[in-house]
């Protein structure tokens, strides 16, 4: 070991020392929100990790989610389990862009927080803190989902190994107030290439058993005890959605009729049919044609009295 790697290690072990000395963060003020983000903070002697109330959850409600009704009775029981105390799943929630994956855990959110729900964000980097997330809300009366959007590894991310063992693995047992829900596009959270598939061994009876590499890139999702898949919209499931929204800001029908063929058309130059796109459009159409009416911009907004659009 050279004098500089010596001299690099005395310095951490002196940080990690006066780290040890620094006051701990500030306890959780869990009345503040129904939400919180986990944040890290870097002060002068190293990163320090806190829990950051959000005091403004989109209101969304589940009656607000079209077309997904399977994947939202799906959600709805596990959630419904959870906050009851019942044995519940961590749960996957894979597909499409667009198509009411987030939006959903978060009119879970709205639906179950007076019965103790509570939800953590949790971006992917900062998955290695789970251990120290569960230890956190360990004790606490209330049901927390840690919530990972839109999530995927690459090769050597520290924090694909840190949700695997977390979901399944460690000695430590998962904390029996805390669930995982997370979203991705992909079912599998890794990239898989096709070299890896030459280490797949053929049997001489025919049968095919996957290679190593292919093995471990897969035992992560299966360490989710529910998979909820999403799917594009057909068209007329797209219309209803920006029926929906636009009924939301107080358009009435004629109007939503009239409101369709350039719902259409926004839709093709986003190249999706999605949820997501229904409600930005929604926003956009009627922005453009009525008066802004407080309340009727977010969703979950209730709908605004019928007023006549102008042309």
């Amino acid at each position: 070991m050279s004098k500089l790697e010596r001299l690099a290690d005395r310095a951490e072990a002196l940080i990690g020392r006066l780290e040890s000395l620094l006051p701990s963060p500030p306890a959780p003020d869990w009345g503040a929100a129904r939400a919180f983000r986990w944040r890290r903070r870097a002060t002068a002697l190293g990163v320090q990790a806190v829990l950051q109330p959000v005091r403004h959850v989109a209101p969304i409600q589940l009656s607000d989610l079209k077309n997904i009704d399977a994947q939202k009775q799906a959600i709805e029981q596990n959630t419904r389990q959870f906050v009851a105390g019942r044995p519940a799943n961590n749960v996957l929630l894979t597909g499409s862009r667009g198509t009411g994956k987030s939006s959903l855990i978060k009119a879970c959110l709205n639906a179950y927080a007076d019965r103790g729900l509570r939800l953590i964000e949790v971006d992917k980097d900062d998955l290695v803190d789970l251990p120290d997330i569960v230890e956190l809300v360990a004790g606490r009366r209330e049901r927390f989902v840690v919530f990972c959007d839109d999530l995927s590894f690459e090769e050597g991310e520290a924090g694909y190994k840190a949700l695997k063992v977390a979901l399944d693995g460690s000695i430590a047992a998962q904390s029996d107030n805390l669930l995982i829900y997370a979203t991705s596009n992909r079912r599998h959270l890794m990239p898989e290439y096709m070299r890896e598939n030459l280490d797949a061994k053929h049997q001489e009876d025919g049968e095919i058993h996957p290679g190593e590499t292919v093995e471990e890139k897969i035992s992560l999702s299966e360490r989710f005890g529910l998979w909820v898949s999403f799917y594009p919209f057909r068209q007329d499931d797209y219309l209803a959605i920006v029926a929906h929204w636009l009924s939301s800001f107080g358009c009435g029908e004629r109007e939503i009729a009239a409101a369709r063929p350039e719902a259409l058309r926004f839709a093709l130059e986003r190249g999706s049919r999605s949820g997501r796109v229904a409600w930005q459009f929604a926003k956009d159409w009627a922005g453009r044609r009525t008066r802004a009416v407080r309340g009727a911009s977010k969703p979950g907004a209730k709908p605004a009295a019928r007023r006549r659009l102008r042309p």
